[in-house]
């Protein structure tokens, strides 16, 4: 998630608040098109994430 985030910031121009909220907005947009049984596989994914933004690694 940490990659994903610095090529946010870094091609996006993105600062980490932004990065952030792009990623959760991400994670919903692909937990609305993907089947119920590959919701889980989503989630590990982003499981670094919380949709209201807030994350542990950055701060």
């Amino acid at each position: 998630m940490e990659e994903l985030l610095a090529q946010l910031k870094e091609k996006a121009g993105l600062n980490d608040e932004q990065a952030m909220q792009a990623v959760v907005i991400m994670k919903d947009f692909v937990m609305s098109k993907v089947p119920p049984m590959f919701s889980g596989f989503v989630e590990n994914f982003f499981a670094d994430t919380k949709t209201d933004g807030a994350d542990s690694f950055l701060h």
